[in-house]
């Protein structure tokens, strides 16, 4: 393992949905970071950057990622102040 015990951010390049699991087929690390708190901030800075890249944090001590995917039942946080017109 190349990052055992540590919290990164990555990437997925392939991935596919199998019923309901994202299953990630080849991944990228982005940035490995020194806690969870660091790591949720760097997701989101980057998700706001680039929301089309598909990414996820995660630590290393889990040797499977299980990503239950939801069906999207709401509205965009980007989208309320229109909703409440």
């Amino acid at each position: 393992m190349l990052h055992p015990e540590q919290w990164l951010v990555i990437e997925a390049v392939e991935a596919h949905s199998d019923a309901q699991h994202r299953v990630l087929d080849r991944i990228v690390v982005v940035e490995v970071c020194a806690d969870g708190a660091h790591a949720l901030r760097r997701y989101r800075d980057l998700r706001q950057e680039h929301p089309d890249r598909e990414l996820y944090f995660v630590h290393t001590r889990s040797p499977e990622l299980d990503i239950l995917e939801r069906p999207w039942m709401g509205v965009r946080l980007s989208d309320a102040p229109h909703a409440a017109r």
